[in-house]
């Protein structure tokens, strides 16, 4: 496939991602980032993790976005008593016929909303990462295949709120996105408040999209070109946060671990997703740095003495970006 024919069946099979957005613009006031980044998820068919304090719009974000689309959905309230098996189900014995017989958890859906994720203890999360990395489950001693697409968007509260558990590092590496939900501005917030302050708000969306064309589009994705010398700023950018005296001295004070290879594969996929939604068919060093925040975010440990001094990742990934020459 030519680059132009490449270019002419993105315009042609990209309408539905603006389809979406309006549909969801219906219910959500300004987060464009937000939803932004939910589309780059579908795209590159990877989880995301959305943080931030509560009533921020996340969990009516990712029920709307389900709403958009043709595609089965269930909702998980976590919580400190929920079991590994009220996701993924569990083996019920029938006596009279002296087998048992699966029971299949509502995880076997399409786009799962693991709502304050943090709020269940560690046995529930690591009942996810099979899900998550493998996309099948096991139970007893056969394995299911999950439904594809399979997508996994959870929220978080910010693990300094009362009655919260730290993820394991292994489960953050799972997700493709960790986005930080920030406040609305003024005049979003007045238009929220015009919107919602009234007894029937607008919370339900309408399928303008299906899991087919969402399918396809990551086919197309899949093509899109990234030059040698984008490949290697995308492995530098890496580097770097391994490596951080190599381009900063400070920064080695502050870097506990970088990145993993996941971390180079999940930034290059995402930086296409984002040529795809820019209606590109190759991607550009502002391709990537627009999504390397979102995708180092939750892939850098920081020293104790970076937290005693405040330093933050989203900061230590803006200065490698400042630091590592763009091609």
């Amino acid at each position: 496939m030519t680059t132009e024919q490449l270019q002419e069946q993105i315009s042609e099979s990209s309408g539905w991602i603006y389809a979406v957005k309006e549909e969801m613009g219906r219910v959500l006031v300004g987060q464009e980032v937000l939803v932004d980044r939910l589309l780059v998820g579908l795209l590159c068919n990877g989880h995301i993790l959305l943080e931030g304090v509560p009533g921020l719009a996340k969990t009516l974000a990712v029920k709307a976005l389900s709403g958009s689309l043709s595609a089965s959905f269930a909702r998980f309230q976590f919580t400190p008593d929920l079991l590994p098996a009220d996701l993924v189900g569990t083996m019920i014995y029938h006596p009279q016929e002296m087998k048992f017989e699966p029971k299949l958890g509502p995880i076997f859906n399409n786009l799962i909303l693991a709502d304050e994720i943090n709020r269940a203890p560690a046995k529930v999360q690591s009942a996810l990462l099979e899900a998550m990395q493998e996309k099948q489950v096991t139970l007893g001693d056969r394995s299911y295949p999950l439904p594809k697409p399979f997508l996994v968007l959870a929220t978080q509260n910010p693990i300094d709120q009362e009655g919260t558990y730290q993820l394991p590092e292994a489960q953050l590496d799972r997700f493709l996105l960790k986005v930080n939900v920030d406040y609305p501005s003024k005049d979003e917030e007045l238009e929220i408040l015009n919107r919602m302050a009234t007894s029937a708000p607008i919370y339900e969306t309408h399928n303008v999209a299906t899991p087919d064309q969402v399918s396809h589009s990551r086919e197309l994705v899949n093509h899109i070109y990234i030059d040698d010398s984008i490949r290697r700023y995308i492995v530098d950018l890496i580097d770097a946060t391994r490596n951080p005296m190599k381009v900063d001295a400070p920064l080695k004070n502050w870097i506990r671990a970088g990145a993993s290879p996941r971390g180079t594969i999940n930034l290059a996929l995402a930086a296409r997703a984002r040529a795809f939604m820019n209606g590109r068919a190759f991607v550009t060093p502002q391709d990537v740095k627009d999504m390397a925040v979102d995708v180092l975010r939750h892939r850098i440990l920081l020293t104790y003495e970076a937290e005693a001094e405040g330093v933050t990742t989203d900061a230590i990934i803006a200065r490698i970006l400042s630091k590592v020459v763009v091609p």
